[in-house]
């Protein structure tokens, strides 16, 4: 039987260990902006503990003249909202604990949707942390285009989905982009 919890255990401590082997994959892969797909709004999260960093990609989408938001959880059983925001603006902690733009920022509709992701497969699978908060917003969203940001080696050879599991269009890593 396909346990999600063992797998999401076992992608944590591949992640954290890549995370400790490779400090520069976040800016590797903040190169490839131009494989990236169009999109003049970009979603993007605030990494937390091992998740690949943003930062240099921040920087990188805001040079080239995109807009970036990030996602704001208001509920925990409901799509996330998404508020504009620009590197070094204020952050404070949204209903799931993670960083977000203050209340009064502008709510945006983003075209391409940056997520953070524990593993990922060659047919566009992600393996999430299990909040939900994402796929959610995916469904909500079919229209938006969806990236995982990850290093390379968290490709799995293949992830067993669920229904409300949404596939990513592609990944973006410290090897480049990859389209599914």
């Amino acid at each position: 039987m396909f346990d999600k919890h063992e797998l999401r255990s076992a992608a944590r401590a591949r992640r954290k260990a890549l995370a400790g082997t490779d400090p520069t994959a976040a800016q590797r892969a903040a190169d490839h902006i131009d494989a990236l797909p169009q999109g003049a709004v970009v979603a993007l999260y605030r990494a937390m503990g091992s998740e690949l960093d943003t930062g240099a990609l921040a920087v990188a989408l805001e040079a080239a003249g995109r807009r970036l938001c990030l996602p704001v959880v208001l509920e925990r059983d409901a799509p996330m909202v998404f508020r504009a925001w620009s590197p070094g603006e204020p952050l404070e902690l949204d209903a799931a604990g993670c960083p977000a733009p203050l209340p009064l920022t502008e709510v945006v509709e983003p075209d391409l949707i940056i997520t953070p992701l524990l593993a990922f497969d060659a047919s566009g699978g992600r393996l999430g942390q299990g909040g939900g908060f994402y796929d959610r917003t995916f469904a909500a969203r079919p229209e938006v285009i969806r990236v995982g940001f990850a290093y390379a080696g968290q490709a799995v050879e293949a992830l067993n989905l669920e229904a409300h599991d949404m596939r990513l269009h592609g990944v973006l890593t410290e090897a480049g982009y990859r389209a599914f």
